[in-house]
């Protein structure tokens, strides 16, 4: 069984057990979560659309970590101008552990 998840803005395909990296919640290490914007559920072959969503579906997670993604470097160069630029950042991840698929 698995299901397709809107969570903080992106889509994810999600099973029970699984743990996944998304953008920074809100929330404490070890705090339960409950993500209520399920899309699409799969049961053994048996597939249930949303009208946009899944009425009555539901997952519950825990956060296990906050952290940092890589780094991303953004590099600038105009050609014969004496001119280049480098930047980066770090995005600031969660990583989720999905325990529990209602539907």
């Amino acid at each position: 069984m698995y299901v397709v998840v809107d969570i903080a803005g992106q889509q994810f395909k999600v099973e029970q057990g699984q743990e996944v990296m998304v953008n920074r919640l809100e929330g404490e290490e070890g705090e339960k979560v409950v993500f209520d914007k399920v899309l699409l559920v799969d049961n053994d072959g048996k597939v249930k659309v949303g009208k946009p969503l899944v009425k009555g579906a539901a997952i519950d997670a825990q956060i296990i970590s906050h952290l940092r993604d890589d780094k991303v470097v953004v590099f600038k160069k105009k050609r014969r101008k004496s001119y280049q630029k480098s930047n980066g950042f770090r995005r600031d991840m969660s990583k989720v552990l999905i325990e529990k698929i209602t539907v």
